[in-house]
């Protein structure tokens, strides 16, 4: 009978297991101590939920074949999951009668379809929507395929980036005085004897400059308030720290509000499904999520979201 050593095996095995956890605790230390505020970290912290499933894996493997780094394995998935699953957990307040509807897309500079946008506004019933990389040509091109006749009030600013639209007049319109890359469009909706404020989201991407990413993010909590919604595409996720500055500001992200915790936006052109959720929709304490979801459209790389919000 011939005897195989195992053990050489074994030690390759266990060396792998530290070496490919090694990165994973890198992230797991980044999340909780909120080290990727304005530098290149906050790249793989997108992908912190994925990480987290992998980790699981993992962790389950390396206990079956007994190697100590499944003790590792399993406390950095204990710590992730602690992290990632309470936005799983809807904690809305109750929905007063006074309803909202909104909705953010960007439309990768003009290229959405925007006979189907202009459609999609119209089937769900859009009070307000804003829409980023939006150049003249886009906005012209909107109202070719009928925009002026669904939300015929309008806080345009091609040369900003971002424009506003609304079935409601809207009020006090212009553009934020912050020192974001792009300006930031502001207008206010008048509703149920409240004035609401819409801000008009896009901020720079941290892969060009995680500094001016982190600016941008920070220049937003001056007008985070009661009554304010912050539409658009942040760049940013749940497990980014700059975007959960924003959040202890006092706004609150719909998605987590409604357990909705994890809603990829982005890339959503490509045979790959969207794996990041930088589009949403944050409102302050006077308002409360009721419903939210997400849309495709032709033309663009990210998936629209649509919410409904409650005056509370």
């Amino acid at each position: 009978m011939t005897v195989v050593d195992v053990r050489p095996r074994r030690r390759v095995l266990s060396w792998l297991g530290w070496v490919g956890l090694a990165p994973v605790t890198l992230l797991v230390v980044v999340r909780v101590m909120g080290l990727d505020d304005g530098n290149v970290l906050a790249l793989p912290m997108a992908g912190l939920p994925l990480v987290a499933v992998g980790t699981v894996v993992v962790a389950v493997v390396l206990g079956v074949l007994r190697l100590r780094a499944a003790w590792l394995a399993a406390v950095l998935a204990l710590v992730q999951v602690v992290v990632i699953v309470p936005r799983f957990v809807a904690t809305g307040g109750e929905a007063g009668p006074v309803r909202l509807r909104v909705g953010t897309v960007n439309s990768l500079v003009g290229q959405v379809d925007a006979r189907a946008l202009v459609e999609l506004v119209r089937a769900q019933r859009l009070d307000v929507l804003a829409v980023q990389e939006l150049p003249a040509a886009g906005v012209r091109a909107l109202a070719a395929a009928g925009m002026d006749s669904v939300l015929p009030h309008q806080e345009l600013r091609p040369e900003a980036d971002t424009s506003l639209y609304s079935r409601l007049p809207l009020s006090g319109g212009g553009l934020l005085a912050a020192p974001t890359e792009w300006p930031q469009t502001v207008a206010r909706v008048e509703v149920g004897g409240r004035s609401i404020q819409f801000v008009g989201v896009h901020t720079f991407w941290p892969v060009g400059d995680p500094a001016q990413w982190a600016r941008d993010l920070a220049s937003l909590r001056s007008v985070a308030g009661r009554d304010v919604v912050m539409l658009g595409d942040f760049n940013a996720t749940l497990d980014h720290a700059s975007f959960r500055g924003l959040l202890s500001a006092g706004m609150v992200d719909t998605h987590a509000e409604l357990g909705r915790g994890w809603a990829p936006t982005w890339p959503a052109d490509g045979w790959v499904p969207p794996v990041v959720e930088l589009d949403h929709v944050l409102h302050g304490a006077g308002l409360t999520g009721v419903s939210v979801a997400e849309h495709s459209l032709g033309g663009t790389d990210h998936r629209m979201v649509v919410a409904e919000l409650a005056l509370a």
